[in-house]
């Protein structure tokens, strides 16, 4: 195998040339984003040297304690997130639902796909599930996001549509299957869009680090199909108890719509 490139000091300095070029862009536009741009770039590079460090720790001394509170802290900062992204404040329900949705749908394919695709031994080995792990409640989190708004916006928009169909018999569930479905299919639509153009378009970054690190392409193209697939669930079992249970948020015990979220 070919050896692993190492990047000098002023090979890294070198690549933040592309944030100077995209803060000319702005400021020659009029584009008031340069301390955003800043900002999220010295916290890219902060967070990342950090993660880089914790992560060769963990991987020198393997043990799932430490591996069930890397987890633990995953999932909170990324509910954490999903409540926090949305400008709307959520109603105490919808908050419970969130963090149901986003536990039982991430930690179930997580685990599925630890102890069944890649049968790994030991369950807990930092050095595989913890990138999986990453990967599959960081698309979550973005799934659950772009339905939690739609979703919201759904309701808010065809409420009097929804009321009408109350009053005619129907029940909140029927009355609320087309915004449910919409919120559904916004969600899942990015994953498979990045899926239609995979390996053709673009190669993506596990299967690029890989080939990087010295993997065989087959190899790195094997993995690269198991965890699509596998993100591909997450999102799509994170979502969907989200927006099934999510909707009946909006109704009390008989069945009115009620609109908690301020």
């Amino acid at each position: 195998m070919n050896q692993v490139i190492e990047l000098q000091f002023w090979q890294m300095a070198a690549a933040y040339l592309f944030i100077i070029l995209l803060l000319f862009i702005v400021k020659i536009r009029g584009i008031h984003r340069e301390k955003e741009i800043l900002v999220s770039t010295f916290r890219m590079t902060i967070q990342l040297i950090l993660t880089g460090y914790i992560l060769a720790y963990l991987f020198e001394k393997p043990n799932p304690f430490y591996t069930i509170i890397v987890i633990t802290l995953m999932e909170v900062f990324a509910v954490y997130n999903v409540i926090k992204r949305l400008k709307t404040k959520l109603s105490r329900q919808l908050e419970k639902v969130v963090i149901l949705s986003m536990l039982t749908g991430t930690l179930l394919s997580l685990f599925f796909f630890i102890f069944v695709v890649i049968n790994l031994t030991p369950w807990y080995d930092p050095r595989y599930f913890i990138p999986i792990a990453g990967m599959l409640i960081g698309n979550a989190m973005t799934g659950i996001s772009l339905g939690m708004t739609r979703l919201i916006d759904g309701m808010y928009a065809k409420r009097h549509q929804i009321e009408s169909a109350l009053m005619l018999g129907a029940y909140p569930k029927t009355a609320c299957k087309e915004i449910v479905d919409n919120a559904f299919d916004s969600a899942i639509l990015p994953t498979i869009n990045s899926m239609v153009g995979m390996g053709i378009v673009f190669l993506p970054g596990m299967m690029t680090g890989q080939i990087l690190s010295g993997t065989s392409p087959v190899t790195a193209i094997e993995y690269q199909i198991a965890i699509m697939l596998g993100i591909l669930g997450s999102v799509a079992l994170t979502v969907i108890l989200f927006v099934q249970f999510g909707y009946k948020t909006f109704f009390n015990k008989e069945a009115q719509l009620v609109f908690e979220t301020q």
